[in-house]
């Protein structure tokens, strides 16, 4: 596998994601696409996306439903597109979606892996290679960013490092599609700013590739920690998303009844 064909590999996951093609992505101009459900879909995906801005550099591809198309058009004629993801400007995208019930809600930077930079990094401590088998016992809040209570059966691969019996760190990818399997990473609090957690996520990110996956690796922009290990670990940015959801949805994950 190649730098190339990881990236198209990503294109066309967002293509199918947006309902749009892939080549959409690098127009270098914006497109509003509908937005409808796929069975080929990141598994986590909520379709039919009610707004969702992707841009992989160039122009924004915005996949709308509910009517939406003339509030998001008036917004990225209005902004270039590098600040059509930032602040103070999503205020005016999220003042319009409010008559229509909708709120901005997620945002994050995904990266790919450079395979001129990938390569498994020495861990401090010993690692384990493990797979679903072994992962059932390990659905507690320390390992909640490396695996998912709610989509278990996704968690196919799992990387741990250990403190003699304790495991310390965990690296996991689920198969949110077909042809990418995301990577997320928990190291407990007495054992970061060692390499653990760079050492976990690359070896991870080999193994993945090496059963002909494309691992690829979410961060909130304000993650500094997280995106510095995405870095140390031979992943690149490569697009950033933005999703509004109704209301009531953002409102509960801000924990408000």
């Amino acid at each position: 596998m190649t730098n190339e064909q990881i990236y198209q590999t990503a294109l066309r996951q967002s293509a199918i994601d947006c309902g749009c093609r892939p080549e959409d992505f690098l127009a270098g101009e914006n497109r509003i696409v509908p937005s409808r459900p796929h069975e080929r879909a990141r598994r986590y995906l909520t379709l039919p996306f009610s707004c969702n801005l992707v841009s992989y550099g160039g122009g924004v591809v915005a996949s709308v439903s509910g009517g939406l198309e003339g509030v998001v058009a008036d917004y990225l004629n209005r902004f270039d597109p590098v600040h059509c993801f930032e602040t103070p400007n999503l205020h005016v995208l999220n003042d319009a979606l409010a008559p229509h019930g909708q709120q901005i809600c997620f945002m994050a930077e995904y990266f790919l892996p450079d395979l001129r930079a990938l390569r498994p990094l020495p861990s401090p401590l010993p690692t384990r290679l493990l797979g679903p088998e072994e992962l059932a016992p390990l659905y507690l809040p320390q390992w909640s960013n490396a695996l998912c209570e709610k989509r278990r059966e996704l968690d196919v691969l799992a990387v741990g490092a250990y403190d003699g019996a304790e495991l310390v760190g965990l690296a996991g990818c689920s198969a949110d599609c077909e042809e990418m399997w995301q990577i997320g990473i928990d190291v407990l609090p007495g054992y970061r700013r060692r390499g653990i957690a760079a050492a976990l996520t690359s070896r991870l990110a080999a193994e993945t590739l090496r059963r002909g996956k494309v691992p690829f690796y979410c961060a909130a922009w304000s993650n500094i920690r997280s995106v510095r290990n995405a870095i140390k670990s031979g992943f690149r940015p490569a697009w950033v998303e933005m999703t509004a959801r109704e209301r009531a949805f953002v409102e509960a994950c801000n924990g408000n009844p």
